[in-house]
């Protein structure tokens, strides 16, 4: 694909333009603009944004570090393939971290924190698109929100550095991305931390974000050129 055809969003010239293009090519990254193994040219991107090349370098040097994109010497610079394992990794410590949030939450429930949970359930409800692309910035909004109540912004932070692969993922289609399954395992988290039951709100994010262990061999099955050769 031609970054020409791509929806990518304008450079604000009164801001620092390096982490705007950097979050600009993240965003297409993950949702799959940029395919894998696609090669981008700092000129074609300088171009496209009236860039010089100085900060399009910065942004593929950081997604470079972030594992989004690799940087081949003398070769050029390609969109990076899924990497199985990044996903998995996430996916471990994100359930790890996650699980004793919500524990946390339940066994001491902030002010508040359930009505505004449960608004939240109801703007995923209200979206009318079920595409991953519109639902995943509210699902990224409810465990940001956990994160904070429970008085660990920072991992969510973490979490956030962690999961690009992921993401990729959960963008891939939306066939194994049932948006009515997961704000009822959202509900149920929620019903939980409002009973002060830690152990059950623990085991329902443990099963929410276990859901990918299902889905993801069928997307590697329908999307084989998008992931790293299996390693051994």
């Amino acid at each position: 694909m031609s970054i020409e055809l791509l929806n990518m969003a304008q450079i604000d010239p009164t801001a620092p333009v390096g982490p705007q293009l950097t979050r600009i090519l993240r965003l297409c990254i993950v949702r799959n603009q940029l395919e894998p193994g696609m090669r981008l040219s700092e000129s074609d991107i300088g171009t496209k944004f009236g860039l010089s090349r100085q900060p399009v370098r910065e942004a593929f040097i950081k997604l470079a570090e972030e594992g989004l994109l690799e940087i081949r010497p003398q070769r050029g610079t390609y969109v990076r393939k899924i990497s199985l394992e990044a996903v998995m990794d996430a996916r471990f410590v994100r359930e790890a971290v996650e699980a004793d949030i919500v524990k946390a939450c339940a066994a001491n429930t902030p002010e508040g924190l359930v009505r505004d949970l449960r608004d939240q359930i109801d703007a995923q409800k209200r979206l009318a698109d079920d595409r991953p692309s519109a639902f995943v910035p509210l699902d990224d909004e409810f465990h940001r929100t956990l994160a904070e109540a429970a008085g660990h912004p920072n991992a969510w932070t973490v979490i956030e550095g962690m999961k690009s692969q992921m993401d990729r993922v959960r963008q891939m289609t939306s066939t194994n991305f049932p948006v009515a399954h997961l704000i009822a395992q959202h509900t149920a988290v929620v019903d939980a931390i409002e009973a002060g039951d830690s152990e059950t709100a623990k085991d329902a994010m443990r099963g929410h974000l276990r859901m990918i262990l299902q889905d993801l061999p069928a997307i590697r099955e329908t999307y084989p050129d998008y992931f790293d050769a299996p390693q051994g």
